[in-house]
């Protein structure tokens, strides 16, 4: 059963994480599978619920920049880029803080930062965060745009559904500003990539 996107259900979303399980959330992109993304247990409950390699990274959900900061080491450079792009569609690679457990990252060094252009989603990732900023699908499947687009396998295993409506649908641009590379394309790319070549 989904909740809409009111008080009640971000309450029982952020208890559901709280708990150590997952939940579906909106953001402006698509719908996302959040679950905390400090507790390597929660974290492979998301890998679980996807089917996803655990060598693949998942990304990390704030509600601010200044959030950001305890999970990864923004240089001047990787901090100028997120506050033009910040909040928005875009998850921003920087170095991350020993704070980030290896099951979020698959060992790696980096950390995928996103703070969502979503009320929602940001206030889920403010009360319970940070969250897992992946989409809420079955790992090779599309991307869900509405709430009955997701897997009922996926609905099934989340502790809550949040129903946001229907989303824009454009996944988020991965960029690494420090070296000055989109690593996959998508919103607001032709913007960034300007910003980029505008500071090589």
């Amino acid at each position: 059963m989904s909740d809409g996107a009111d008080g009640e259900a971000i309450d029982r979303a952020v208890r559901a994480i709280r708990d150590g399980g997952a939940v579906v959330y909106p953001t402006e992109t698509v719908y996302g599978l959040g679950a905390d993304a400090t507790d390597p247990a929660a974290i492979e409950r998301v890998f679980a619920i996807k089917g996803r390699d655990r060598s693949k990274p998942l990304s990390l959900g704030v509600d601010s920049i200044d959030a950001a900061r305890a999970f990864a080491d923004l240089s001047e450079r990787a901090e100028a880029f997120a506050r033009e792009f910040l909040p928005g569609p875009v998850t921003v690679l920087a170095s991350r803080t020993d704070r980030v457990p290896d099951a979020l990252t698959g060992g790696e060094p980096r950390v995928g930062i996103r703070v969502p252009d979503h009320e929602t989603a940001r206030d889920l990732a403010r009360r319970a965060g940070p969250i897992t900023a992946t989409s809420a699908n079955l790992s090779g499947a599309g991307s869900a745009t509405r709430i009955d687009e997701i897997d009922p396998a996926v609905r099934e295993a989340a502790g809550a559904v949040i129903d946001g409506g229907g989303l824009d649908g454009v996944a988020s641009t991965v960029v690494d500003p420090e070296r000055g590379e989109i690593v996959r394309r998508g919103a607001a790319a032709d913007a960034i990539e300007a910003w980029l070549q505008e500071r090589s």
